[in-house]
């Protein structure tokens, strides 16, 4: 019995040493791997903390990277600060102006390049919250993608009415409305919410009022028509699929999960109040049209933006499904360069200087998110003014990449 104490203690004496000395090599050995494989692995942000690479490291051009970013910030939007009165202004000729939901003073132009997850160049204050406008519509969209995850809809082509039985659906013409024809903007629902009808957004400049309260309706997914009614329209119907408020599904399957911070939040307008099982929950907007929507900080977006890139995977957790990424690419028949609330680059023609493949989150006064996929690439733009300012950004980023 002592014989075998005896050889008991000399082992662990002998391998007690050893195993820390292999504890202490283990750390390295795998940095040393790690930083081998740094090219092939995916990298995905921890909240809080984003690691940033000088542009060389990931392949750019330094010099035109910086040409890239003073491009940007020279071309700044020159709509009003006072957001308000912005929107005031650009929607001057509808007959229901004035705002229902919260706004406020934007900030200066600012944005953030992402290569292979990393932050290669930043400019201005990227972790300030501002409106982003239409922006809004593909966080929506989001929220569409994750009920139908969740078998809550079926099928995209299934009636709206099937599931929304409250009187917005039930005239022959709204009837016909599917879930595809809301997300593509082909509804031409015919209606009045929140004290907005659907023919007062965006009014043809040739037409009276009493001619487009009488118009002829087109047949849903034959006609595209950009229309806040509509987008606020599909908010609503997705609340009443979820039976939770849309901010907090998308907090807990996707704002959370990419390490957002706590500071973005997801407004309606102050009569967008509704009753579902005896709650009251406001029904969030689209856009900023007439106030509300997102307001969120660029960094934000760009995380937002990095999932896409990623197919809908982050860090091995498939948050929201690839036929989900497909589908919200697939351009609408009415309106190729469109697809569920996420702007397409088909044949070239949002942007001459991106690839075919890109798509990307556009809002009012300049608010981007451009998801490269073929350049392993995000970039998260505010007020960066107009259509052609977000091409020429574009192409002088992607010229930068040697």
């Amino acid at each position: 019995m002592n014989t075998h104490k005896n050889k008991t203690l000399k082992f662990t004496a002998y391998f007690y040493p050893l195993f820390f000395v292999l504890l202490s090599i283990l750390p390295i050995t795998q940095s040393l791997h790690a930083d081998g494989a740094e090219q092939k692995t995916t990298y995905f942000p921890k909240r809080g903390v984003w690691e940033k690479r000088k542009p060389e490291q990931l392949g750019f051009n330094p010099q035109m990277l910086k040409e890239a970013i003073d491009f940007a910030v020279a071309n700044e939007w020159t709509g009003p600060k006072d957001l308000e009165i912005a929107v005031t202004q650009a929607f001057s000729v509808e007959p229901y102006g004035g705002v229902l939901g919260p706004t406020k003073e934007r900030g200066e132009s600012n944005g953030i390049i992402v290569k292979n997850g990393y932050i290669v160049a930043e400019w201005g204050d990227t972790k300030r919250v501002d409106m982003t406008f239409s922006v809004s519509k593909s966080f929506l969209s989001t929220t569409a993608g994750l009920a139908l995850d969740a078998g809550l809809i079926a099928d995209v082509n299934d009636p709206v009415k099937d599931y929304v039985a409250d009187g917005k659906f039930d005239s022959e013409h709204n009837a016909k409305i599917t879930w595809h024809h809301l997300l593509n903007q082909t509804s031409d629902w015919s209606g009045t919410l929140w004290d907005r009808p659907d023919w007062g957004d965006r009014p043809s400049g040739d037409a009276t009022w009493s001619d487009l309260r009488k118009r002829k309706l087109n047949e849903p997914g034959t006609h595209f028509k950009y229309n806040d009614v509509r987008v606020n329209l599909l908010a609503y119907s997705l609340l009443q699929v979820w039976r939770i408020p849309l901010p907090v599904i998308l907090r807990e399957k996707i704002m959370d999960p990419i390490g957002a911070s706590p500071t973005w939040r997801w407004h309606g307008y102050e009569n967008s109040w509704v009753l579902i099982d005896g709650l009251k929950m406001q029904s969030v907007s689209g856009g900023g049209h007439w106030g509300g929507g997102m307001f969120i900080s660029t960094r934000d977006q760009a995380r937002f933006g990095l999932l896409f890139l990623r197919n809908g995977n982050w860090n091995d957790r498939q948050l929201i499904s690839k036929e989900w990424i497909k589908m919200l690419r697939e351009p609408t028949q009415a309106n190729p360069s469109y697809g569920y609330m996420w702007w397409l680059n088909t044949d070239q023609q949002l942007s001459s200087s991106a690839p075919e493949s890109v798509f990307s989150a556009i809002g009012f006064g300049g608010n981007y998110i451009v998801v490269d996929q073929e350049n392993d690439l995000v970039i998260a733009m505010r007020w960066a003014g107009s259509g052609r300012t977000m091409d020429g950004i574009i192409q002088r980023v992607l010229a930068a990449l040697e």
